[in-house]
Order: C-alpha cells, then sequence, then structure tokens
C-alpha cells in the first residue's frame, strides 16, 4: 500500500529536535505567547520578506482577521465584496462571510485552477474592495495581473497562501509578499505543517499588523484594556518552536516536492491524464500534485486495487455546498467541471523510488 500522504514518515527527521524542544516547554512552564512565537513571527516574516507576522489558531482565522483588522482600519466595511475564485476551499469563503463581507465567486481557470482573469475584470462592481487570490495546490495566482488590476480599481489584495508556502514568482518575492497581506495555515498536512492546527497573517502594514495582533486576542492593547471587540486565535507556542524547526528545512523539502512532480510530468503518458501545468522554477511547490481525469470513479477503482492511496481535492464546488445554498443558483462550468474530475495522487517528501515507479505504472495502466 503507498498512502497518499504519510505524515509520521514526512516528521520521522525531525522528531528528536521536536521532543527536546517539548522537554525545554515543559521545563520553561510558559504556555502561551512566549519567546518561541516572537522567534518563529520574526523568522517566518524573514523568509516570506514581509516586515510582520502574526501567529494565529489556523488558516480560517488568518484570512478572517486580515478582513476583521481591515475593518477596524476604514478600508473595509460589512457588505463589502470579495472576489474569490469559484473552485477554491469553503474556508476561503467561510472567512470572508465571518467578517460580514459578500464573497462574489469568479469562474475559474482550468489550466492553472486560480482565477480566470478576463471573468475576474468583469466581477468588478462599485462594492468591490479586494480580490483574495488563492494559491491553490501550491501554485502561486497570476500576482502581476492582479495586482495591476487591483491597483487600477483601487482595491486590497489578500492572498490565500495556505497551500503555498514558499512558493516563489519570478522576481523572487514569496508568497505572502505578493499582496497587502496574505493568510497562511500550519495544518499538519501543509509544506510547512506543525503537529497540530496554526496560521499566520503576513503583511508589510504595520497599522493592520497592530491591529491583526489586538484583534486576535480579545481586542487588547494592553493587559485587560480592550479597545476592540476581538476574539480569542492565537498559535500555541509548542507548535511555534515544531513550526522554527521545519521551517529551516522549507526550501529543501518544496524541492523534493518538485523533484517528484517532475518525474510524474515526464513519464505520466497516459492521455486520458490531464497533467498539472509546470514548467520549472519555484512558483509552485506542489502542496498537491492534482491530476484530472474524466471517468474519475474508474480512475479511483483501478489505482485503489493497487493499493495506491488519493485524495479529492475538492470534490463538491463551493457553491454546491448545503452550507452556501445562497451560491446554489449560480454556474460555473469550468469550475464544476475541475470538481467532477481532479484527483490527488501520492506526492510528499520521502517517497522512495520504488513507489513513484508504481505509482507512474499504474497510472500509465489506466
Amino acid at each position: 500500500m503507498i498512502p497518499f500522504l504519510d505524515l509520521k514518515r514526512v516528521n520521522a527527521k525531525y522528531e528528536a529536535e521536536f521532543k527536546e524542544q517539548f522537554d525545554a516547554f515543559l521545563d520553561k512552564g510558559y504556555y502561551i505567547l512566549g519567546d518561541q512565537i516572537k522567534a518563529f513571527e520574526k523568522e517566518f516574516a524573514d523568509y516570506c520578506g514581509t516586515e510582520h507576522c502574526i501567529g494565529v489558531g489556523n488558516g480560517l482565522d488568518a484570512l478572517r482577521l486580515i478582513l476583521e483588522g481591515y475593518k477596524s482600519l476604514g478600508k473595509l466595511a460589512e457588505g463589502d465584496e470579495v472576489l474569490i475564485a469559484s473552485n477554491t476551499y469553503i474556508a476561503t469563503i467561510l472567512g470572508v462571510l465571518q467578517a460580514g463581507l459578500k464573497p462574489v465567486l469568479v469562474e475559474a481557470e482550468a489550466t492553472n485552477y486560480n482565477f480566470d482573469l478576463l471573468s475576474l475584470k468583469q466581477a468588478i462592481t462599485k462594492n468591490t474592495r479586494a480580490i483574495m487570490p488563492v494559491h491553490l495546490y501550491g501554485k502561486l495566482s497570476p500576482m502581476e495581473e492582479i495586482n495591476a488590476l487591483a491597483k487600477q480599481h483601487d482595491l486590497l489584495v489578500i492572498e490565500d497562501a495556505a497551500q503555498a508556502h514558499g512558493a516563489t514568482d519570478e522576481g523572487g518575492k514569496k508568497a505572502g509578499n505578493l499582496g497587502h497581506a496574505a493568510g497562511f495555515s500550519f495544518y499538519p498536512t501543509k509544506n510547512l505543517g506543525a503537529l497540530g492546527d496554526g496560521g499566520a497573517v503576513t503583511t508589510n502594514d504595520p497599522n493592520l499588523a497592530a491591529a491583526v495582533r489586538s484583534i486576535a486576542n480579545y481586542g487588547t492593547s494592553s493587559k485587560y484594556v480592550n479597545d476592540l471587540k476581538g476574539f480569542n486565535s492565537r498559535l500555541d507556542e509548542i507548535q511555534a518552536a515544531f513550526l522554527r524547526i521545519k521551517l529551516k528545512d522549507l526550501d529543501a523539502t518544496n524541492s523534493a516536492r518538485q523533484s517528484i512532480a517532475k518525474v510524474y510530468l515526464n513519464h505520466i503518458t497516459n492521455p486520458k491524464i490531464s497533467l498539472p501545468n509546470y514548467f520549472d522554477g519555484n512558483n509552485h511547490v506542489f502542496h498537491l500534485f492534482v491530476i484530472r481525469v474524466e471517468d474519475r470513479d474508474g480512475f479511483l477503482t483501478h489505482i485503489g486495487k493497487a493499493g495506491i492511496g488519493s485524495l479529492i481535492h475538492y470534490p463538491i464546488a463551493p457553491h454546491k455546498q448545503k452550507a452556501l445554498e445562497e451560491y446554489a443558483h449560480l454556474s460555473f462550468p469550468v469550475s464544476e467541471q475541475i470538481h467532477q474530475q481532479v484527483v490527488s495522487i501520492p506526492l510528499f517528501p520521502g517517497m522512495t523510488d520504488d513507489e513513484m515507479l508504481k505509482v507512474l505504472n499504474t497510472v500509465n495502466a489506466y
């Protein structure tokens, strides 16, 4: 059996350091917003190339906190529209809804799984205040075009970078530093994954950073002094310690992901399989290796019989989810086709050559 993802194997190389840090954590007896958080925030900001990083509870909170921060600064208001690709994970949309804003879904582009830029332009109205590109599956959205469009219409650009830790554009700028602010997730499966939930906000705006930091901690400006109606969303001290260990290795593990992806791209030759659009470089860090196949059920049966794990990211388009029934009347043919055809096959650091070969042979034999 080849698992879709073997987190035990991914994290095995760090176990000794994890245990050392956990012992130090217990000895210190300081569990919330301590030195590890401060150090990680500095190191992750430096890694992304931003002035500020605020550790928060998870990726959904990161997006909502950015929006709540902009509301507190008067740059967003209840009911403002935020443009989001229609094939994203529901968390992107929930963050906007929970902040009292209006998600406007935009048709996706079938090759890169990001915004269809013509549809994005056409979706802008007098009520649009922000664009939220999602670097889905680890590939950067077309940020040059998105930023130009945002500048033309005086819109905020907020990256959902939950799947793109370390992805870099042609100019050398990393995800998290390609818009006005960005939200990250450190869910264990991510390229930079904790051993539990976690997230972060990155930005170069000191006013937004201060607002996010306050709102994430009950709206406090100093101990027991509350200036804003905040909520409780803090990155755990022990998770920050674990993330610091793995951050040092992130570029290397991303490179390992890209190496596996290149093997797949060079050797999957089955004409029934549509492969990811990738030509080289670091604009794609392959959080997931997502293919498309028309008869998905048949394909899943085929690889399942061979003992190869898989997942679907994601089986239901957001506007078809019961939780978002107010969007059910909408039609996004490209997005709907994507959701009907995508399959994620195994790709993770530590895969063996034999495992890759078996995946290749099985996919090509379909």
